[in-house]
């Protein structure tokens, strides 16, 4: 498969198969994922691979509430899920149906290797996610050329005193992401719906076309 294809259809998939997904495919996938960039090459990324049912029922049950939170304070409980729209609904469903998903990778970081040089501006700091999140998106991509779906998420980062002692991740391991994988039920997207290049990249100064 082409970069530029993979790129350009490897949408959030919320319907998956329950076929399971191969070790082989997916220790291909993440020998792509170690080969990101990382600050001074520390490599902070770890990932538990959870395929065991009764892990991933668990997962699943911490997953849930939190969705529906969020879908509460979206809507305010005033409006019903099936008339938000279809984008809600697919990820209403993937919240309902999480535990049959064959494989749920956990992604953790070394936060110690994180070097975060925007900790002081007096805002969310995002910058010790630049050696985290480049092998999340290798991992993303190497499983779109493996015919694998993905949903990246990070509402269960929310639960780690949890999930830490769950999967046996040690004390300096954070949670960065969850990652359901899988063979989509549907197909795969010919091209993703973004933002116009316009409107996100400038010339010397925000806002001047490039």
């Amino acid at each position: 498969m082409e970069l530029r294809e993979a790129l350009e259809s490897n949408g959030t998939c919320r319907y998956y198969r329950p076929d399971p997904v191969p070790t082989a495919v997916l220790r291909r996938a993440l020998e792509a994922a170690r080969f990101a960039p990382s600050g001074g090459n520390r490599q902070p990324v770890r990932f538990v691979v959870v395929t065991d049912r009764l892990l991933r029922r668990r997962l699943a049950e911490l997953y849930l509430p939190r969705w529906q939170a969020y879908v509460e304070a979206m809507t305010k409980g005033a409006v019903r899920v099936d008339t938000l729209p279809r984008m809600i609904q697919a990820a209403d469903h993937f919240a309902h149906h999480l535990a049959e998903v064959p494989a749920l990778v956990v992604v953790g970081a070394r936060l110690a290797d994180c070097h975060a040089t925007d900790q002081n501006l007096g805002r969310l700091s995002i910058v010790g996610g630049a050696s985290v999140y480049p092998a999340v998106q290798n991992f993303l991509l190497a499983c779109r050329a493996e015919g694998l779906g993905t949903a990246l998420t990070t509402l269960l980062c929310a639960e780690e005193p949890t999930i830490k002692p769950l999967l046996g991740l040690p004390e300096d391991i954070s949670t960065a992401a969850m990652i359901a994988v899988g063979y989509p039920e549907q197909p795969f997207p010919k091209q993703l719906r973004r933002r116009p290049l316009a409107e996100i990249a400038f010339a010397n100064r925000y806002g001047e076309p490039l």
